[in-house]
């Protein structure tokens, strides 16, 4: 009642604004309509003053109603809106707090504020997707501030544990709720400070900036790189890395409250801040709410430093290789800055010298140089020792320095990033022409092994037919268990049984590998061999004149034409794809595919709901839009989901209903077009029809995340009710569900969109989640941050 109540206030207030504004400006238009009459009559304006404001009375008392009317009427704002909303309420509070070059006691002025510390708690909320005008927790935020502001609030008192089973125990601390929204209250006004301050290059928990910025940035923004290699840290904070975190924190917020209270977080393990351990931004809970912005504060020390860095090797190393022109009145360092301020500018000019770029995403790292070898080196050397010895972090000694042209590419935010020869259109209708005729040989061929297996077919049709059992019954294990249970078959179907059985004897002669299918033991080791061997052989000598056109004839053609048309080319084009075997791996993890790659049923998502199921195969679809629209391979992406996703979501709900496959497709067609993207589906399309529109440093980790598996436990009875375990969300749960920790990805892998680290202790935990947040949790609009693991007792 009192969020709601603080809610309605707020509206009330704003309502207010507009309104007096409104009158304002109606009574100054009433003023200039009355200053016509002065000129004229000025004892009739006198008389009639009491008339006028009457009128102007009743024409604010009118507009309040209209604008009353109007109120109810207008659009509510999205989840990315009140977010922004929240936290403008609180950047006025810590920017009122700036006095001689610093921020001062944000601690008792801002943070230890009931208002502040209710626009936080709301935060959350908004993240965990739910509504504010509802029931919230019972939170006294005015004493709570009060121990914030005295520093009398215990941190060990508000942790909860969990710890894996076995010998080998590692234990999870996690946050209550008064220290999720006393953290989350720290990262809005951390964010206030520094978010002006960090450097380009830094794309992670940041405005507008995110996994896509990065890439854009990678592929758009800089031209002909020759050398990259990627920075992988490793190392989980200690006490020199929070002393080197404070100090520099220091340099801009006066609060000794403040680091006090980070100290406390640091000693009870609930600030848990590992680089290289996992994916960064996930939503997971093990981060917690400050990780990413004390991991970007950190870290902007490395950012500073490489533009350090690229200075020296752009701009001094320059001015020694003898091509500085005394003559020009712009410097190198001029047209430096100038290219930091505008990069897509001055590109042509300095293809000649030496560029530094760098792209950094939390604590993945990629430098690309254009130069020499080289330079590279001593690049890579000197960024390795100030990691080393000033940030105090380790790193993988054994990452290479790779050419941008190498086929192998480089892993980036769970990516391969290669560059490619940029070719002229005359050159690209060549290698245009050649697919065309490799798609007519395809074809060709593939019509050529649907006809061998139709014959094989019939052929095994006509054995059916004629075969007899008792010629074919000694060949048989009378023992075996298919002998006994044939017995009990109609009579009809002894003699199919018997026939397979027969298949299998003449299999086992040919060596056959274990791979081969029944298609190709029918096209190629029964129906070819029978055929006419002119037949055989004519098609055969298509497909090799068609393999020897494609390598040579090509070539040829591409040295006919001129050499202005060859020319035009432009250097390499940079691309990102998506890893295609990863995924795969990831799917197996996920029991989605089986161990030869073929879709099958989730048997742990059988006793769900239709509705639940369809929407955890929809999240997985979503992410996997959000996180790979980007990639140059993107179609194969599509083909795995029509193939895999889809065919698996089918085969659970056939399934949990005991149904034929054709006769789910027909039951739940409209549910099943959520999860369908043909190759018609633009990606825009599909991600505004879903209504994702967020912004990735704002919502941080919840649209990339949260993906778990989670099994029916038991449905809640009147005898134990349970409530909703989201923060925020007071809404009974109809049922409790138990996570299954599906893969468990450790330093380095790759991140595949999937939550590709939960910690194993929340293996078996048991949630209670409404229907909303369920459904939130599959898909993607939560994260499992959003879920308190602590409230089931």
């Amino acid at each position: 009642m009192i969020c709601r109540r603080k809610l309605v206030n707020r509206t009330m207030h704003l309502h207010w604004f507009n309104l007096i504004s409104v009158n304002l400006s109606a009574g100054e238009t009433g003023k200039r309509y009355m200053g016509h009459s002065v000129d004229s009559s000025s004892n009739s304006i006198n008389n009639n003053n009491t008339s006028i404001d009457k009128l102007l009375l009743a024409s604010s008392l009118a507009c309040v109603v209209d604008e009353s009317s109007q109120i109810d009427e207008r659009k509510p704002m999205n989840r990315l809106e009140l977010k922004r909303f929240l936290e403008l309420r609180v950047k006025k509070r810590v920017k009122d707090q700036f006095k001689d070059g610093k921020f001062h006691d944000l601690i008792e002025k801002v943070i230890a504020n009931p208002y502040t510390l209710q626009d936080a708690y709301d935060s959350i909320r908004v993240n965990s997707n739910v509504n504010l005008a509802s029931e919230c927790d019972n939170i006294d935020f005015t004493s709570l501030a009060k121990e914030l502001a005295f520093e009398k609030f215990d941190i060990s008192s508000n942790i909860y544990s969990f710890s894996t089973r076995g010998e080998n125990k590692e234990k999870l601390i996690i946050p209550n709720l008064k220290t999720n929204v006393i953290q989350e209250a720290i990262r809005i006004a951390l964010e206030v400070v520094y978010r002006p301050h960090f450097s380009k290059i830094s794309h992670g928990c940041r405005t507008g900036r995110g996994q896509s910025s990065a890439l854009k940035y990678i592929c758009k923004e800089i031209v002909n790189p020759d050398w990259w290699f990627p920075i992988i840290l490793n190392k989980k904070i200690h006490t020199r890395i929070l002393s080197k975190l404070i100090s520099t924190m220091e340099t801009k917020i006066e609060d000794p409250k403040l680091y006090s209270l980070i100290h406390s977080m640091f000693n009870v393990g609930v600030l848990n801040l590992e680089f290289g351990g996992f994916a960064k931004g996930h939503g997971l809970p093990q981060e917690g709410l400050l990780s990413p912005v004390l991991m970007n504060i950190y870290l902007d020390l490395f950012d500073r430093e490489i533009l350090n860095l690229s200075m020296k090797y752009e701009v001094l190393d320059a001015l020694d290789d003898g091509q500085f022109d005394e003559s020009k009145s712009e410097s190198k360092l001029r047209r430096w800055f100038r290219r930091q301020m505008s990069p897509t500018q001055g590109n042509e000019g300095s293809r000649s010298g030496v560029r530094v770029h760098c792209c950094r995403l939390m604590d993945e790292i990629l430098i690309i140089v254009k130069g020499s070898k080289e330079v590279s080196l001593a690049l890579k050397s000197e960024i390795e020792t100030y990691i080393q010895g000033s940030l105090y972090l380790d790193f993988d000694s054994n990452t290479n320095i790779l050419q941008c042209n190498d086929p192998r590419g480089v892993n980036f935010t769970g990516n391969i990033i290669k560059t490619t020869v940029k070719e002229s259109p005359a050159v690209r209708a060549v290698h245009k022409l050649k697919e065309k005729v490799e798609l007519f040989a395809l074809q060709k061929e593939e019509a050529w092994n649907e006809g061998m297996i139709r014959i094989g077919k019939k052929v095994l049709g006509h054995g059916f037919k004629k075969v007899k059992e008792s010629e074919i019954k000694h060949l048989a294990n009378r023992s075996s268990v298919l002998s006994h249970v044939s017995c009990f078959r109609k009579p009809g179907m002894e003699t199919d049984h018997w026939y397979k059985v027969l298949l299998k004897v003449w299999m086992q002669g040919q060596n056959l590998k274990r791979h081969d299918t029944e298609e190709y033991i029918l096209s190629k080791l029964i129906t070819e061999k029978a055929l006419p061997e002119n037949l055989k052989d004519s098609f055969y000598m298509f497909q090799n004149q068609v393999k020897k056109y494609v390598k040579s004839e090509t070539k040829s053609t591409v040295n006919l034409l001129p050499e202005s048309a060859i020319s035009s080319e432009s250097g390499y084009v940079t691309e990102v794809s998506s890893p295609l075997k990863a995924i795969r791996m990831c799917l197996h993890r996920y029991g989605i595919t089986n161990r030869e790659g073929y879709p099958r049923a989730c048997q742990t998502l059988v006793l769900l709901d239709h509705d639940n199921i369809i929407d955890w195969y929809n999240g997985i679809v979503t992410r996997w839009v959000k996180w790979y629209h980007l990639c140059e391979n993107f179609g194969e992406i599509k083909i795995i989901i029509s193939e895999k996703v889809w065919k698996s979501c089918i085969r659970t709900l056939a399934t949990k209903y005991r149904l034929h496959e054709t006769e789910i497709e027909r039951k739940f067609e409209s549910d099943l077009c959520r999860i369908s993207l043909t190759e018609e589906d633009s990606v825009n399309g599909f991600l505004e029809s879903r209504d994702l529109c967020y912004d990735e440093g704002l919502l941080y980790g919840v649209g990339y995340s949260g993906l778990c598996m989670l099994s029916l436990a038991r449905v809640v009875s009147k005898s134990r009710p349970c409530t909703c375990f989201v923060i925020g969300c007071r809404e009974a749960a109809p049922c409790v569900y138990t996570v299954h920790v599906m893969q468990r990805q450790k330093f380095p892998v790759w991140k595949t969109g999937f939550s590709s680290f939960v910690h194993p202790s929340l293996h078996r935990r048991r949630v209670g989640l409404c229907k909303q947040h369920l459904k939130d949790l599959f898909v993607g609009q939560i994260s499992l941050q959003s879920v308190c693991f602590d409230d089931w007792k």
